[in-house]
């Protein structure tokens, strides 16, 4: 049985945690979860590519916007737990059987760094999709108040 790293689970998690690569790398390609990471990533762009077509004022994107930057904001936070977790609880989840001081468990520099570019991405993409639903979603309440007043 092959030894899982963490930094790779992390930096995985970080670049192609929106796919489900860092779940296919640590369960195998039987992860069902890892198959549905797609599913919001494609919904996410779509509505970015609707926006680009359409507009900000195109009302599906509002719903479908925010897809991509939770499941992006999500694969990042799954990269944080990854890399905070300690040597002996790494080796506990993803190494069982082996030695729980393995050197597949330990934190580095580049561990570090996939941490605190998680924590960017993550941070960037759930705020501004949280700013972008809330934002339209109370101009959508203005509007439609207008409409009542008059």
């Amino acid at each position: 049985m092959a030894r899982k790293n963490k930094t790779l689970a992390v930096w995985l998690a970080l670049i192609g945690g929106t796919l489900g690569l860092h779940r296919f790398y640590l369960r195998g390609l039987g992860d069902w979860i890892g198959w549905l990471h797609p599913v919001p990533t494609a919904l996410g762009l779509w509505g970015v590519e609707r926006v680009l077509t359409y507009g900000q004022d195109d009302k599906l994107s509002w719903v479908l916007v925010p897809f991509i930057g939770v499941t992006l904001a999500a694969s990042c936070l799954t990269g944080i737990v990854y890399a905070l977790s300690d040597k002996e609880k790494w080796n506990r989840w993803f190494n069982p059987g082996q030695d729980p001081q393995s050197g597949a468990g330990e934190t580095n520099w580049l561990t570090i760094l996939a941490l605190v570019a998680s924590l960017l991405v993550g941070t960037v993409a759930f705020m501004g999709s949280l700013a972008f639903g809330i934002q339209h979603y109370f101009e959508y309440q203005i509007e439609e108040a207008r409409k009542i007043s008059q």
